[in-house]
């Protein structure tokens, strides 16, 4: 039976990391939407001031998805959580236990530092909600996401 581990990324997984952040960005349609390069992952997620952490999973010492995530603070509950910016596993690997093991990972995180959460955004047609459902995740279907990006943000910062 194959090992599935989960470690803290790296910084010399930030080719690996970018990787990843492609084929997540091809699996959703949007094949050209990563500005990231494997330099500027370097650069933002490690160091005393990384804008961002990640976990790379590994089944028998090979990288085959990851989870990205920063955190987040819930005023109702005062303490952090980890929002998941981006999780990934790679298809032929699908059904092995990796996406589990780097939910229970990030379970781990939030147990060990008191966070009280973790929230991510999944894809409406997505067949990976049936997966996040499993494992106790809960729809929340009274929000609605928002974002601002782009001209509107620069209109907005110019009144």
């Amino acid at each position: 039976m194959p090992q599935v581990t989960v470690r803290k990324a790296l910084p010399e997984d930030a080719a690996t990391i970018h990787r990843f952040c492609v084929a997540l960005a091809t699996f959703e349609g949007e094949p050209d939407a990563v500005q990231a390069t494997p330099e500027a992952l370097k650069r933002d997620g490690f160091g005393p001031e990384a804008k961002f952490a990640a976990l790379i999973a590994e089944l028998d010492g090979r990288p085959v998805g990851f989870a990205l995530y920063t955190f987040n603070y819930s005023v109702w509950e005062a303490r952090r959580g980890i929002f998941v910016e981006d999780i990934w596993v790679e298809e032929d690997v699908r059904q092995a236990g990796v996406g589990r093991a780097l939910m229970a990972a990030l379970a781990r995180e939030c147990r060990d530092h008191g966070y009280g959460r973790i929230d991510l955004n999944v894809l409406h047609w997505n067949p990976a909600r049936r997966f996040y459902e499993a494992i106790g995740c809960a729809h929340i279907e009274t929000w609605l996401p928002y974002r601002i990006r782009g001209d509107a943000l620069r209109r907005l910062a110019a009144t």
